[in-house]
């Protein structure tokens, strides 16, 4: 777990620099504005002065299109770039993204040291933008694909702090050098290739490349030694196996229950006198020598999430529009509120409901002529310099090789292994943890078909499961079997499973190798890479709906109108007098009001990466929009009714620290983990990319709409259309944003899909 919070602590730094970045010339486009109290009403006071001592040397008096683009050219490069960066990072990698926008932030700070004419300046800031708009893009990515489920959400909330600190250190740079007779405009902006070095040095000598993408490419050994260092562990095998399945995108997903539980000899005996071969399937786990039997539940036992996905829920039926994906993702968490928790993450093994079995030794070891000719059979599979011997997935050890004929053919949804003693569902015959994450375990089966030529076929299929609920024995519920078919003290668990074909099995090889070494592989069709087709999947384009929709949301929620008008608030409730009194002048005195602003954000930047884990993100936007409200309807009720200038001060002062606030708790971070958690790992960087333009365009036009807005409705319509917006807001995260914390990437897409799946069932029934 450490190794995977240096990583994203180290990543995050990408983020600093870009708040480093807009700082400075945010500090340069408020040096030289005469009065705070004036209202803004054109974009030349937006940009009053527009970098003061630029326009001075440059002579930019009478070209405030130049002057406007000294600043929009960061936009445009953060927009441009982002077009193809997901793709390109699909293809090569997120490491080498991450390096090539620490060389641009270098790059960009040498040439704004040098700037010899304005042409030369905004082709830095040109630079820059690219290097703003890799950060942005694909750290979150970066970071949810290296951290443990159990704490995604707290990791990924260090972009936006790491962002708000290099705010903070840029406005007290700028506040110390303001002081002088004669500020260095070129140092200030120069200054931002020191950093920068430490970063490239950070990205190049420490930060591994992410364990999925290597994966996607059939690179298992360097995703194995990546995942061991994140992890801190040895044993890796199981979120080996985790990654290659997350590969899949769409496919036939479905939802199923069983009942799992330990198969010694006397509880074999019980089943076989109490069901028919036909109703136990052989699970097999993640860990060698881990594997359970299990009987599906049908009818009365069926549990929350297989009710919900096959027949709605009350919440879904009292509110006609809600999404299937929220009460599937709802029917969850509420069933396990503390899984995923930091709680679970330190203490993984306390209380657990799901440990039914005695920790014991292995019962059984592995043979060596059987291990020896998996070996030999899969270098003849021409497995290449990949291959390694403890990558085997538990479907490779020596059930599959030594006793082939038990389960060449299976019969249906059957087997006749028995289960080693002392395994339980989430830990090996060690005793050690073999959860994938939030409480959900990997498993395997075989099942049967009949292919197009009529004739059956075996077919291997990834099962996520997830208990509902303690053991049957012990915790009684309504999902429990009747008594007869689950004993005192038979250890049996009830699980929710989605079950879906198996990236683990490669056609190709199946005939020659109906279980060895080459199921570790994935198959060619998704190493191949990413194609737009597959945004076109069901369960993709479901996940596009969600992240566009709120980076457009994000957008227009009014963050910007209050970054602007915040520096005319402080100024009213007397700062800037007392700013004066101190013998400091307007424009240091506006450098450290917004400094002091900023310093207020990261304590509730430090309670969202706490709660992110915990109350969720869904919980989180849907608890601090209403804040986000009721301060904008302040702001709004400030500027129309009449009171006293000091009252007033008071009231708009403590609305916007409020706001700010609240929004860096939710509507700040959430969008970009969202967005780099919902999608499949072979197109995540694409989808990503689609997101990430949606936001840098609506950045765009909030930026370049506020002048007109409030030119023709004034501050209070354009608060007001804010407020609105976060109604929207709102109403678009209760209906259609579903709560991710805790699940591994694999399971959210799964989820996504099978959401896609009911939605599409429930619109040709309607």
């Amino acid at each position: 777990m450490n190794g995977a919070v240096l990583v994203a602590i180290t990543a995050a730094i990408g983020n600093l620099l870009q708040g480093w970045d807009n700082a400075t010339i945010a500090a340069f486009l408020r040096k030289g504005e005469k009065d705070f109290r004036e209202p803004i009403t054109r974009w030349s006071d937006i940009f009053s002065g527009a970098v003061l001592y630029i326009k001075r040397e440059f002579h930019l008096e009478s070209e405030p299109t130049i002057e406007g683009l000294i600043v929009a050219m960061s936009l445009i490069g953060a927009t441009v770039i982002t077009t193809f960066c997901g793709p390109v990072a699909d293809w090569f990698g997120r490491r080498p993204m991450m390096i090539v926008s620490s060389v641009l932030y270098f790059l960009s700070g040498l040439v704004m040291l040098w700037s010899p004419n304005v042409y030369v300046l905004l082709l830095a800031r040109l630079l820059d933008g690219f290097g703003i708009g890799l950060a942005v893009t694909l750290v979150p990515v970066y970071i949810s694909e290296t951290a443990p489920s159990e704490i995604r959400g707290l990791l990924n909330t260090f972009p936006q702090f790491t962002g708000c600190v290099g705010m903070f250190l840029s406005y007290c740079m700028v506040f110390s050098m303001s002081l002088k007779d004669s500020p260095k405009w070129r140092l200030m902006l120069g200054v931002l290739s020191i950093p920068s070095l430490f970063y490239f040095a950070f990205t190049v000598f420490y930060l591994p490349e992410s364990p999925r993408w290597l994966v996607s490419k059939g690179r298992m050994n360097e995703a194995k030694q990546v995942l061991q260092k994140l992890r801190g562990r040895e044993d890796v095998a199981g979120e080996m196996a985790l990654l290659v399945e997350g590969l899949a995108v769409g496919g036939d997903t479905s939802v199923e229950e069983y009942m799992i539980g330990p198969a010694d000899d006397e509880l074999a005996e019980n089943q076989e006198q109490s069901s028919t071969e036909k109703d136990r399937i052989k699970l097999y786990g993640p860990e060698q020598g881990l594997s359970w039997v299990a009987r599906p539940v049908t009818g009365g036992g069926q549990s929350t999430l297989g009710l919900v996905s096959r027949h709605g829920s009350m919440a879904n039926q009292s509110v006609p529009l809600m999404d299937p994906l929220v009460t599937l993702f709802g029917s969850v968490h509420e069933k396990f509120p503390e899984a995923g928790s930091m709680r679970s993450m330190l203490f993984p093994t306390m209380g657990s409901m799901f440990s039914v079995a005695e920790h014991q030794g292995k019962s059984e070891q592995w043979d060596e002529e059987s291990l020896q000719r998996d070996g030999e059979d899969y270098a003849s599979d021409g497995g290449g310099g990949d291959s390694d011997d403890n990558l085997h997935s538990p479907l490779l050890s020596r059930q599959a090789t030594s006793t082939e004929k038990d389960i060449v053919p299976p019969a249906a949804n059957s087997s006749t292994l028995n289960m080693r003693r002392g395994s339980s569902l989430m830990h090996g015959p060690a005793g050690e943890a073999t959860g994938i994450g939030g409480g959900w375990q990997l498993a395997w089966k075989w099942s049967e078909k009949r292919g197009k030529d009529g004739k059956k076929e075996r077919e291997l299929q990834r099962i996520y499961l997830r208990p509902e609920d303690a053991p049957a024995s012990r915790r009684g519920s309504v999902a429990s079997l009747p008594v007869a078919d689950a004993p005192e003290d038979s250890g049996f668990v009830q699980a929710s499973a989605l079950v879906s074909q198996s990236m683990l099995y490669s056609k190709g090889s199946k005939d020659k190798h109906p279980i060895g070494p080459a199921m570790v592989q994935p198959a060619e069709s998704v190493v191949a890479g990413p194609s737009w087709h597959d945004l076109f999947e069901p369960g993709v384009k479901r996940a596009l709906i969600v992240g566009v929709g709120i980076q457009i949301l994000q957008q227009f929620s009014g963050i910007n109108g209050v970054l602007y008008y915040t520096p005319q608030i402080l100024e009213q409730a007397g700062v800037g007098v007392l700013m004066a009194n101190m013998g400091i002048g307007s424009d240091s005195a506006s450098l450290l009001i917004s400094a002091l602003t900023t310093l207020l954000m990261l304590p509730s930047i430090g309670i969202a990466m706490r709660l992110m884990d915990v109350s969720g993100r869904r919980l989180l936007l849907l608890g601090t929009l209403p804040i986000l409200l009721l301060s904008l309807i302040t702001l709004v009720l400030g500027n129309i009714i009449p009171m006293g200038s000091m009252f007033h001060a008071i009231i708009s002062t403590v609305s916007v620290v409020v706001y700010f606030c609240c929004f860096v708790m939710g509507f700040g971070p959430i969008p970009n983990i969202l967005c780099s958690e919902i999608f499949p790992t072979r197109v995540r960087g694409l989808c990503i990319a689609v997101c990430a333009l949606t936001f840098w365009i609506g950045d765009i036009i909030v930026t370049y709409s506020l002048p007109v807005m409030l030119t023709t409705v004034g501050l209070a319509g354009v608060f007001g259309f804010y407020a609105m917006v976060c109604v929207l807001a709102w109403i678009f995260v209760f209906l259609k944003v579903p709560e991710t914390k805790g699940m591994p990437l694999e399971v959210i897409s799964e989820f996504f899909a099978v959401g896609a799946k009911q939605a599409n069932d429930d619109a040709k029934n309607n």
